[in-house]
């Protein structure tokens, strides 16, 4: 038996969840032929993209207080085993219908984001646990460029295999096989936490109570909603992105629109640590860069992050009119590097704020933000929209009334009350910053 410490925890977690977001965006680089054999449109398509995420906000929510209550392993391992099941499944699926259930099903693996952040917290003491949960989620999200890029080369175009002759439905059945015998590891030899102390105080504390007062905070609320034009934009992109480029530029190379789409997913995926060390850096020397939000520092960072991203999707839209596709596919670098600043600094806020409530507070964060992954990628492929290029600088507009409201939270007499007060009123036995309360 493998004894764990916090550093094989780590290990193990990035590897589930790196292999979850593989096998949540594996429909992507396989659009094309998937489009062709069920006669779907560019705007079906961006339905398929979109319902990738229907199930992830509730799910997300959900399986954090679960991990609270049961421990990580178990249900992480639940979560990779039936995505699995299914996985296979929708690769013998004769009609569309019941394919789009399967995959359905198959797209709640990325669930698994607030089970591996709360398995490394358990784990990891404060002074680390920025750096760990930071490589936990930018070496994980850099799963779907691992997907753009490896799923297209092994099972190419030309795949013959003893089971399937398209290419997708190979891709899905062994990626469900994968899947199934990595549950069986996780649940075997991961542990919980890094004592039965800290398993039992964890467990005690996830009441429902709790988790209300936590959720409603203005401080949950606000990072949620700057979580949606982030890591819901990461997810949007990289449903849409291989479709954009073979569309938009009439690139019919499966590989090539592959290979440009995976370039966001690297940015996105490998450069989050650097977002959440930033925050670190200037909290740590009290650095203002933004005046008006004086002496909050990991404040200042958001707001700039956030910033960048819209700018940045405007310049994708530019980009795109361009019809230059390699500055569309640098365009899309940045978009992704905006991402990653933004969710970097987000999660290094959200412990630093509330200290002893991070995984509520994870959960209710990372499940709402996965709510711009179902709409943004219906903009994108609007019938209404002039082109395919337009849809980001829509996006961009919406974006505005999220980086105002974070505006208004970050000024220091806000801010210094969000994690106090909230839109529901705090009860009796709840305290400030996410302390458990004494019921």
């Amino acid at each position: 038996m493998i004894k764990m410490t916090k550093w094989r925890t780590l290990v193990l977690a990035t590897i589930g969840f790196n292999f979850s977001f593989l096998i949540w965006f594996s429909f992507a680089p396989f659009t094309g032929p998937m489009a062709e054999e069920f006669g779907l449109s560019v705007t079906e398509i961006g339905i398929l993209a979109s319902a990738a995420i229907w199930l992830a906000p509730f799910g997300r929510i959900l399986t954090g207080w679960l991990s609270d209550r049961w421990g990580a392993p178990t249900v992480f391992a639940i979560v990779l085993a039936y995505v699995g099941v299914f996985s296979m499944a929708s690769a013998f699926a004769q009609s569309y219908s019941v394919f789009f259930v399967t995959r359905l099903i198959v797209a709640t693996a990325g669930i698994t984001f607030v089970i591996g952040i709360q398995h490394v917290s358990e784990w990891f003491d404060e002074e680390h646990l920025g750096t760990a949960e930071g490589i936990y989620a930018g070496v994980g999200n850099a799963g779907a460029a691992g997907g753009a890029l490896i799923l297209p080369r092994v099972f190419g175009e030309g795949w013959s295999g003893p089971l399937f002759e398209s290419n997708w439905r190979a891709a899905f059945f062994y990626t469900g096989i994968v899947s199934i015998l990595l549950a069986i590891v996780y649940y075997t030899i991961g542990e919980a936490a890094k004592s039965e102390q800290r398993r039992q105080a964890t467990a005690e504390s996830a009441t429902l109570k709790q988790w209300l007062h936590t959720a409603t905070r203005y401080g949950t609320v606000v990072l949620a909603l700057a979580y949606v034009m982030s890591f819901g934009l990461e997810l949007s992109m990289n449903g849409w992105l291989a479709t954009y480029y073979r569309e938009g530029f009439n690139t019919e190379n499966l590989v090539l629109a592959s290979t440009f789409a995976a370039t966001f997913s690297v940015a996105a995926g490998l450069l989050r640590p650097f977002g959440g060390y930033v925050s670190d850096l200037l909290a740590r020397k009290e650095k203002n860069i933004l005046p008006v939000f004086t002496g909050r520092y990991r404040e200042q960072w958001t707001f700039v992050s956030l910033c960048f991203i819209v700018l940045a999707m405007s310049g994708m839209t530019l980009a795109g009119l361009s019809g230059q596709v390699m500055l569309a596919v640098a365009a899309g670098f940045v978009v992704g590097m905006g991402c990653a600043f933004a969710e970097g600094a987000i999660f290094a806020q959200v412990p630093a704020m509330f200290p002893n409530s991070s995984g509520s507070v994870a959960g209710v964060v990372g499940g709402v933000g996965t709510v711009g992954g179902i709409v943004y990628p219906l903009v994108y492929a609007a019938p209404v929209m002039p082109s395919l290029h337009t849809g980001y600088s829509v996006v961009a507009a919406t974006m505005i009334p999220i980086v105002l409201l974070c505006a208004w939270v970050f000024q220091p007499h806000v801010a210094e009350r969000a994690t106090e007060d909230g839109f529901v009123a705090a009860s009796a036995g709840s305290t400030v910053a996410g302390e458990p309360s004494d019921d």
